[in-house]
Parts: C-alpha cells; structure tokens; sequence
C-alpha cells in the first residue's frame, strides 16, 4: 500500500455500482462492483457505504491507497446542490486528492464520444439526457420523475404496463393481452390477483421492474396496447435529444446521439426503430449509435481528462431547465 493512482472511477446507477481504479497511462489496475446507489430512498451516507465495499476491494486489488482525483457519475444526482452534497460525501472518504462528481448520464456520453461533442439518452431504471458542447456548454434536465416531466424508464414503463392491464381485465381500457402476460409472469391467473400481491406486497415492491421485459414481448407479439407504450417511449426518447439538440444549437449539425442503459441496450427492434425513424424526422443529421462500452469507462476518461486539462477548463455551464 502507499502507492498513487491517477484516477478512481466510479459508476453508480440505481442497480449496481461499477468502480475502476485507474494508472496514469489510462491501465486498469482493478476493479470492483457493487450494490445500487439511491441516496433518496436510503439516505447520502447509507449510498455512499455501499460504494466504499467495492472502492475498498478495488483499492486492495490494485495496491493502492488513494488516488489522485475521484470521478463519479451518480445516477440521483440530478440537480448541482445533490453534486455539490455527493462531492462532499466522497471527499470526506479521502479516497482521492480531488472529487468531481456528475450526473451517471455523462459517463454515457463520455464513453461514446472522443471530445463533449453529441447527445446521450439513458434509459434504465429512469430516464435522462445530457448535451454537451466542446466549449463546455451543457443542456440537461432535473430527470426527478413526473414532477419535472418525465416520462419513461424501467419503473414507469411497469407501472403503465400494470395500469393498463389493470383497466382491461375490468373494463375500464381497451383489451390487452397485458392482462394475462404480467400476472403469468408472478405464476397469478389474473390482474386482480397480481393487483392485491403487489398491494400487500406478497411480491416485493422491487419485482415490479421484471415487468418491463414482459411489456416489450407482449409487445412484440404485436398487442396494440403494449406497442402503444414502446412508441410512447420511443417519443420520449427523441424529445429529450432533439430539445438538447436545439439548445446547444446543434440541430443542424452532425452529431452523435447516444443511447444507453438497461432499456434502450436491450435490442428492442420496435423500440429501436421507432427511435432512429423519429429522430430522422426531428433530427435529421443526427446519428444515433448505442453505446455498449461500460459506463465506468466513460467515468475514467472524464477523469483523466480533467487531469490533463489547464485548471481555468475545469469549469462548464450546466444548464439544467432553463428556456
């Protein structure tokens, strides 16, 4: 122990936790994986232990005992006072001489891209976009749920799928198959008995999310409620690009727009084409490409690009909402 690395990367999104610490020369020297990071549903310091588990195992397998910068991208830290907390909350572990933290969306983007220049859309467990420009110019979004209009996402798309099932099976909505597909998924023959599992949480709150798979191959089997809600995204999807786009004033441009998490990775051929054909429309120069690299690669550069930049580059605007 008593050796410097350059940089710790960290990725941590709602699921799992991807750390790398990382050699001057850009070498991995190790790496390690974890639990989920969300600070809103345990608390900052409950998140932030479960990085350190895999931070300590990465840190004992490289030989190594601090590094020279931390660079993490958190899902959850959607607005500059959560990374201005996360920071702290990491600096405080002296894992590193210096902490930057951003949102998990520009690890995406960084992974995809040589310089800040193009789109990236994640799709996971939520839904988010950054833009960025070579100048450091930013256009994002709060990406905190329904409140700051969002739509889409692992979670939201069980939840539409377990509503519109719910109003089928009662009359309420048109006929899905979703009425049969989702319950069969638990081993349940009906919505009603599926709606008071979840409700007592006979099925744990956290299985919701296996629901999504079953929308997008009901979907696929060509029911018109659950395609309705695969094109719905595939809106969603292009909308967050595009509003980045016209912000940066790269509309008319040539740029990537990059396409990662569970969701948008996953090869849904519906959802994958509805997505290209919507931006063709919308965006016509952009070019969409998913991004299969590990996120926690995109975390190092970032981290090792800060290293090699003069201190004045260390500084962007990060517009979040504004007009």
């Amino acid at each position: 122990m008593g050796l410097t690395a350059s940089v710790l990367a960290i990725d941590a999104g709602n699921s799992k936790t991807d750390v790398a610490v990382v050699a001057p020369d850009g070498t991995v020297l190790a790496t390690a994986r974890g639990g989920g990071f969300r600070p809103p549903a345990v608390g900052v310091t409950t998140a932030v232990d479960a990085v350190a588990d895999a931070v300590g195992r990465a840190y004992a397998a490289a030989g190594v005992s601090s590094v020279t910068h931390v660079s993490a991208c958190l899902a959850n830290a959607d607005l500059p006072v959560e990374e201005e907390q996360l920071a702290a909350a990491l600096h405080a572990r002296a894992w590193g001489g210096t902490v930057e933290v951003r949102n998990d969306t520009f690890a995406i983007l960084r992974a995809g891209v040589a310089e800040p220049r193009g789109v990236a859309v994640v799709c996971g467990a939520g839904i988010n976009c950054v833009g960025m420009r070579p100048d450091g110019r930013t256009a994002r979004f709060p990406a905190i749920g329904r409140i700051s209009g969002d739509w889409g996402g692992g979670w939201a798309l069980a939840e539409e799928a377990l509503w519109h099932a719910a109003r089928a099976e009662d009359g309420r909505g048109a006929p899905t198959r979703l009425a049969r597909t989702l319950p069969a998924h638990f081993g349940l023959d009906s919505m009603y008995a599926l709606i008071e599992a979840l409700h007592l949480e006979h099925i744990a709150h956290g299985r919701r999310h296996e629901l999504t798979p079953v929308l997008f191959a009901t979907a696929a089997e060509g029911d018109a409620v659950a395609r309705s809600v695969v094109d719905r995204l595939a809106e969603e999807v292009v909308t967050m690009a595009a509003v980045a786009l016209t912000r940066l004033g790269l509309l008319d441009e040539e740029v990537p727009v990059l396409l990662g998490g569970g969701v948008l990775t996953a090869g849904h051929a519906q959802l994958d084409d509805g997505v290209r054909d919507l931006l063709a429309a919308r965006a016509p120069k952009a070019v969409a490409r998913v991004v299969t690299a590990p996120p926690v690669l995109g975390a190092a550069l970032l981290g090792l690009d800060r290293l090699a930049a003069p201190p004045e580059a260390h500084k962007c605007t990060r517009a979040h909402w504004e007009p």
